[in-house]
């Protein structure tokens, strides 16, 4: 009994082996059947494609350096204001005793220059009034800057935290900002450092505006990259004179980098890795279909850059096919 039960089991062992060879067989002579391209350098126009947040070129917190009670606020939010144009006045008592004592220091400065030239008094003592009345003048310029706010710029109110009467404790009582003129900071990768220089032309588009194209340029190219990012920051300078375009709105700039060579594909040959975002392609590596990551550049309609080490000139790239293919099976290029 015991015999034939050992006999049953090396049966058993012998056709599960057997399998196992079989199947190693087949997944050997397996060949799939796919359609190749062979990479050229294809010239393109380099474009850079960010999205971003408008910004006002100028924004001014109107914060006096005086503390008191708000006399009137000539503005609300969503008023123009033009560069000059009265915002704010403070309680001017002070503003007016320190007038009214300048004035008093200017007759007493004119009688001691007349003494002096009689010999009644002294260089000294119209040295010591000179003094205080300069001072009593810079007193007097700092109280009317801050008793009598003006825009610096011309701009909308966008904030007010104050009404009339109200005393003033420190937070900005409104908020000015440059909507005729607008900034964006837009993050660009590391690899474009070189070619981003400030004077640069741009547009921007928005999805508010769908038909339109807006017109910008680069002012500034920070110097330094974000170690964590790989970005660097340019600053761009946006014209807004209809004022169509307000701070906060989303927008995509485009810069473009002039012509340029790229290893280009049509999109759907490019495998997504499930679960993830990296991206691949198979070569055809000596008749055996070899994996490749690769990162994406830019897009072309149907097609796509395509960036890695092995993405070279003459590589012959699977663009039909792909789909069924493991790295290491065979493969046949058919026309």
């Amino acid at each position: 009994m015991k015999k034939n039960l050992l006999f049953v089991l090396a049966a058993f062992a012998l056709i599960g082996c057997s399998s196992k060879e079989t199947t190693a067989t087949e997944e050997e002579e397996r060949v799939e059947q796919v359609r190749t391209t062979v990479l050229q350098p294809r010239e393109i126009e380099r474009e850079i494609s960010v999205s971003t947040n408008l910004q006002g070129y100028l924004t001014q917190n109107v914060s006096p350096s005086l503390t008191g009670k708000i006399e009137h606020i000539y503005r609300e939010v969503g008023d123009h204001v033009s560069k000059g144009g009265d915002l704010v006045r403070m309680d001017q008592t002070q503003y007016k005793t320190t007038k009214i004592s300048l004035a008093e220091l200017a007759v007493e400065k004119n009688r001691l220059e007349q003494l002096l030239e009689t010999g009644s008094a002294t260089q000294q003592q119209l040295d010591q009034l000179t003094m205080q009345y300069n001072t009593t003048q810079e007193q007097l310029e700092f109280l009317e800057k801050n008793t009598y706010v003006k825009a610096p710029f011309a701009g909308v109110i966008s904030a007010k935290t104050y009404e009339d009467g109200e005393l003033y404790g420190g937070q900005p009582i409104l908020v000015l900002t440059q909507i005729d003129k607008l900034k964006a900071l837009v993050a660009i990768p590391e690899t474009y450092f070189p070619k981003l220089k400030a004077g640069m032309k741009l547009t921007l588009t928005t999805d508010i505006y769908p038909e339109q194209v807006f017109p910008a340029t680069v002012e500034v190219v920070y110097p330094t990259i974000d170690p964590a990012s790989h970005t660097f920051q340019c600053k761009v300078v946006v014209p807004n004179g209809k004022n169509l375009l307000r701070p906060g709105m989303y927008v995509t700039t485009k810069i473009g980098l002039g012509k340029d060579y790229a290893m280009v594909i049509p999109y759907q040959s490019v495998e997504k890795l499930v679960g993830a975002n990296d991206r691949y392609v198979f070569i055809n590596e000596k008749g055996k279909a070899k994996r490749v990551a690769v990162e994406l550049g830019q897009r072309f309609d149907q097609d796509v850059e395509i960036i890695a080490p092995e993405i070279v000139k003459g590589v012959e790239v699977v663009t039909t096919g792909q789909h069924k293919l493991v790295d290491g099976v065979k493969i046949e290029v058919v026309k």
